[in-house]
């Protein structure tokens, strides 16, 4: 089974560190795509190093923008990678417009989708990140 995992900030680095951990440890094929929605030295590159994670194969380089203007370029580019390499299960963390991305992409592909840290809720929805968290969920296969 190929597996993608798609991370582009800090907390999703950290986060998922474990996953990418295991996944090497068992020999998984997957690879790491990597949104840059955080981008600077010290909101990125610095977690790679200290948690000692391999390079992402893929950097999508986003960068900063409105909520609108950043997911769309990001489900643009993500989608390209996933068609490019097929997996059969994208896991996101979280309630980032990376998180967001990934699981519309991976979805409207047909690709399963994995959400860690599914169903956690503030129930404000003025909130972006509470918007991106329940649409997530709901182009989930895993909880």
């Amino acid at each position: 089974m190929k597996i993608s995992v798609v991370i582009g900030t800090r907390p999703e680095i950290i986060k998922m560190s474990p996953v990418v951990r295991l996944c090497e440890k068992l020999g998984l094929d997957f690879f790491v795509l990597h949104t840059g929605q955080h981008y600077s030295y010290n909101m990125d590159r610095v977690f790679f190093e200290q948690l000692v994670l391999p390079e992402a194969k893929y950097n999508l380089d986003v960068g900063s923008g409105n909520h609108a203007e950043q997911t769309g370029k990001m489900l643009i580019k993500i989608e390209q990678v996933l068609k490019k390499e097929k997996p059969e299960v994208v896991l996101v963390q979280g309630d980032t417009n990376t998180v967001l991305a990934g699981a519309l992409a991976a979805v409207k592909l047909g690709i399963k989708v994995g959400h860690v840290e599914a169903g956690l809720r503030s129930y404000d929805r003025s909130m972006p990140e509470e918007i991106n968290r329940i649409l997530a969920d709901h182009a989930s296969d895993y909880l």
